[in-house]
């Protein structure tokens, strides 16, 4: 009986002394968690914090490209609208009619210079790839008309008589080569005696669109596919 009290003691002993282990290791456990876990939160925080300023930073550098852009953007819109004056190497063609006779029975204005002259003479620099022309200091925009108006012809509604002086910005070989073309219309004109001359030029100034610009039906809308 003694022998049975004494082993009891023991076992109890025994499992006070492993409930003590077991607090003493729960209450470490959990120190070292919440040790881990403080640390994690001060990484997570800071982290947040430089991604934040991260953020705010690309932010300002958005916000300066699009303000520097949008500048950039209205400066080509307005240049390809023809509101700015421009300067650079091109061409210069002079144009007059022509100084020989018409033949008896023949038409006189086939000695001329006419409209349809001129657009070939604007459809192969625009071609050959001018980015700027003027008639006679008259800016061509997408508005623009060249027509016979009387003895003289109209550009954007100013009329002018010859000799025309054409204006073009661009590749100064290419533009010279598409109107010197065989069968081109320089070869063309030169049938009627009407006189092409072409200089090319470093410093080729066509100065700005100054009519109205103002769209009475026009309206913008969305993108839609075009009617086949």
């Amino acid at each position: 009986m003694q022998h049975i009290r004494k082993g009891s003691w023991s076992i109890a002993l025994v499992c006070v002394l492993l409930g003590f282990m077991i607090a003493v290791q729960c209450k470490t456990t959990s120190s070292r968690d919440a040790s881990v876990s403080l640390q994690r939160v001060e990484d997570l925080s800071a982290r947040l914090a430089e991604t934040e300023k991260e953020r705010d930073q690309l932010k300002d550098a958005l916000r300066a490209a699009q303000q520097d852009g949008g500048a950039a953007g209205d400066e080509t819109v307005r240049m390809r609208a023809g509101l700015t004056a421009l300067t650079g190497p091109g061409v210069i063609v002079r144009l007059d009619d022509s100084s020989v006779k018409a033949k008896k029975g023949e038409d006189p204005n086939l000695y001329l210079i006419h409209d349809d002259d001129l657009l070939k003479v604007i459809n192969e620099l625009r071609a050959a790839g001018a980015e700027a022309i003027s008639i006679n200091g008259q800016r061509l925009v997408g508005t623009s008309e060249i027509r016979c108006a009387g003895p003289t012809l109209s550009v954007n509604n100013v009329r002018s008589a010859p000799p025309f002086e054409v204006r073009a910005i661009g590749d100064q070989t290419s533009l010279s080569q598409a109107l010197k073309m065989r069968g081109g219309v320089a070869e063309t004109l030169k049938v009627w005696g009407i006189q092409l001359e072409i200089e090319s030029s470093d410093d080729v100034y066509i100065p700005p669109y100054e009519g109205a610009l103002s769209y009475t039906y026009a309206h913008e809308t969305e993108k839609k596919e075009a009617a086949k």
